[in-house]
């Protein structure tokens, strides 16, 4: 997930160099989406993986 992320990212600063503002605001709105998709799932599986050692 964060790999994709990333990918995004980097997708979102080649189209700005070029001058794609569409493209470019586009795929960084997909890279936050996806950021913090990975960010919610590893704190429920941080939290999960607490609760099952006790």
């Amino acid at each position: 997930m964060l790999h994709y992320a990333v990918v995004f990212l980097v997708i979102a600063l080649v189209a700005a160099v070029f001058g794609f503002g569409g493209i470019a605001a586009g795929a960084v709105g997909i890279a936050k989406v996806l950021f913090f998709v990975f960010v919610i799932m590893a704190v429920v599986s941080f939290i999960i993986g607490l609760l099952k050692k006790n």
